[in-house]
């Protein structure tokens, strides 16, 4: 069957065409082969090709912090202009001086919530909607001097499209705001904001002169990251997954989730990050977040698919076209 892939990989349009030849792109070839040919001992249903992918770090990069806290940290300059007071507040203080060390802490990342709480809750979720498209015609990354939304990474909108191709349903199943993230996945990357599984938290009914309205608040808070992933996907998908791609140890039950006895095949993909002349090079050592360590251990006695992305890719931001 490999050979068969191989085969393919050279004869045919070549699907990956951003990916170098090596281990990991003859992987995912071969994996997709056998799950998708009739009469393999591997082949699965399209009810059962379920993908999903981690969002910060794996589609899009995650420094020099996720790109939803740049998103509030704006946010929060924005409201401290007409709330002065809040700027008094120690969480505020840290995330206007960019102390993410200090946001980052505690269980439930509890200083970036409480930045989260003063910047997203309340608003209806129109508001909220309307002020995450606003942020993106505006903002700039402060390295690549381009909006977020046009530095997702092209080997993976490539390895979306070439999954969607052969009968996959991608889910994103990330860290971020899912509120967040629905805004703008369907442009981005094709992928229906239903099929998007965040961290969430209640929102309030109301019938208002207007019409209905759903307000955001912070009550229910579900944090989806390392073991609540795979609670999540259970949860909202209802599947288990066929393919896991991530770039961090939060991503580590997802990977295992998706490979370990699970009743049919599994394919794990690791994306590290070794490229800091492109884009950035951490693993263990990280201001911010993408800690890799457990993860990258478990990799080789798992068959997981770890992506070099200084050695495996020949391009890496997406071509934005117009």
């Amino acid at each position: 069957m490999a050979s068969t892939a191989n085969s393919m990989a050279s004869t045919a349009v070549d699907p990956l065409p951003s990916w170098n030849d090596g281990p990991a792109k003859r992987g995912v070839l071969v994996f997709v082969a056998r799950v998708t040919t009739r009469g393999s001992t591997d082949f699965l249903p399209q009810s059962d090709r379920i993908a999903v992918f981690d969002n910060d770090g794996t589609l899009w990069p995650e420094k020099p912090m996720p790109f939803q806290a740049a998103f509030a940290i704006d946010e929060l300059k924005r409201c401290t202009r007409t709330e002065p007071r809040l700027a008094s507040d120690p969480m505020v203080q840290a995330a206007l001086s960019g102390d993410l060390e200090k946001l980052l802490q505690g269980d439930h990342l509890d200083g970036l919530m409480q930045v989260l709480a003063l910047t997203h809750a309340g608003m209806t979720v129109d508001e909220f909607r309307d002020a995450v498209e606003a942020w993106f015609k505006s903002a700039k990354h402060p390295r690549f001097g381009r909006p977020y939304d046009e530095l997702t990474y092209q080997p993976m909108q490539e390895l979306l499209r070439y999954l969607r191709a052969n009968g996959f349903k991608n889910f994103i199943v990330s860290g971020g705001g899912a509120d967040f993230m629905r805004v703008w996945v369907e442009r981005v990357y094709g992928i229906p904001p239903e099929q998007v599984v965040g961290s969430t938290a209640r929102t309030k009914f109301e019938l208002r002169e207007s019409g209905p309205v759903l307000t955001k608040t912070l009550d229910y808070l579900f944090v989806n990251d390392g073991q609540g992933k795979p609670s999540g996907i259970h949860q909202f998908i209802g599947r288990r997954p066929t393919v896991c791609a991530g770039n961090s140890d939060g991503d580590h039950a997802m990977l295992q989730y998706t490979t370990r006895n699970n009743p049919g095949p599994g394919l794990g993909l690791i994306l590290h990050h070794t490229d800091d002349v492109r884009e950035y090079a951490y693993d263990a050592e990280t201001q911010s977040s993408g800690k890799l360590v457990e993860a990258l251990e478990e990799a080789p006695r798992r068959g997981w698919l770890v992506v070099d992305m200084k050695q495996d890719w020949n391009a890496m931001f997406h071509r934005v076209h117009g």
